[in-house]
């Protein structure tokens, strides 16, 4: 069973009112970085590749908060710092104006227990212009079973 998005919001911070859904929260553009170099994942390990911040664009008569993002893949740091709550699942889902607009965006599943300002994979199948703070994703819960809780390298990112 899927939660609330008042549920929800309760582990999710900072929201505004316009983020709450009646089934999640909208998570929004912090930062946008594009990969330079490749990453290894192997048997024992993982290794990120090097990225970079895209760049805030002084667009002509538009907020200067705008991430202009020819055709290509991104990586969308999340504005928001999560904290998924034992016995949930968290699962983040694109916001249909991306689809229209020609973007995805791909995310993994979220463990109990995970804290912190995930990313997800943006695609741009045709160049767009993302203003930072813009919703872009849903976060939902879902009800779950589970042994242990997230321990893993990826707990406390982004929170610096």
């Amino acid at each position: 069973m899927f939660r609330s998005g008042a549920f929800v919001a309760d582990h999710v911070s900072p929201t505004t009112d316009a983020q709450r859904q009646p089934n999640g929260v909208d998570l929004t553009v912090d930062v946008v970085f594009e990969q330079l170099e490749p990453g290894r994942i192997g048997r024992d390990g993982k290794e990120i590749g090097e990225r970079i911040a895209r760049p805030l664009e002084e667009l002509e008569q538009k907020d200067p908060d705008t991430y202009y993002l020819p055709k290509g893949a991104y990586v969308v740091r999340y504005g928001e710092r999560i904290a998924i709550p034992e016995g949930h699942v968290g699962f983040v889902y694109p916001r249909s104006s991306l689809m229209r607009n020609s973007c995805m965006l791909n995310t993994a599943v979220w463990d109990a227990g995970y804290e912190g300002r995930g990313e997800g994979l943006l695609q741009v199948h045709h160049d767009i212009e993302l203003e930072r703070g813009a919703r872009i994703a849903q976060l939902v819960f879902a009800k779950a079973d589970h042994e242990d809780i997230y321990d893993g390298s990826y707990q406390g990112e982004n929170l610096e």
